[in-house]
């Protein structure tokens, strides 16, 4: 059975030490926030994956072809262009959320934001709350 390993693994990096180190003062103080914000969400320790992903819980998954892996349940990015969430895997419709959530734009399993004074919070609460519970219905989400 193939299998193959992710690139982007948990490291023992301290995400708040990231966070704060994050160089755009409007991007680390989101970062800072998003930090908070996910892990009262989720119930999950904030965990780096790679270099810049600050990811809340895991899940193992094994696809029809064989590949399986781990990968982090959900989480966000604070990258120079943009701040990147991680709505996993990417199954559901989340239009209805989406709707409300003001100006983002959307990739296969992320959600591109700037400011997250341009988003309505209650929303994103919603829309990390809907990934999960969808990632759920497929692969059992674990702390991380």
């Amino acid at each position: 059975m193939p299998s193959a390993t992710n690139k982007t693994v948990p490291t023992s990096a301290d995400p708040r030490a990231f966070c704060e180190a994050v160089p755009h003062a409007g991007r680390r103080e989101d970062a800072l926030h998003l930090l908070d914000l996910f892990g009262k969400i989720t119930g999950h320790p904030a965990v780096m994956w790679g270099d810049s992903i600050i990811g809340f819980g895991r899940y193992h998954y094994t696809y029809k072809s064989g590949r399986e892996g781990d990968f982090l349940a959900t989480g966000f990015a604070p990258l120079k262009a943009n701040m990147v969430v991680y709505i996993m895997p990417g199954y559901a419709d989340f239009s209805p959320i989406l709707s409300r959530l003001g100006k983002h734009k959307t990739g296969q399993s992320c959600l591109y934001l700037g400011r997250l004074t341009h988003i309505n919070e209650p929303a994103l609460t919603d829309l990390i709350r809907a990934g999960l519970a969808d990632l759920a219905t497929r692969w059992p989400v674990t702390p991380t």
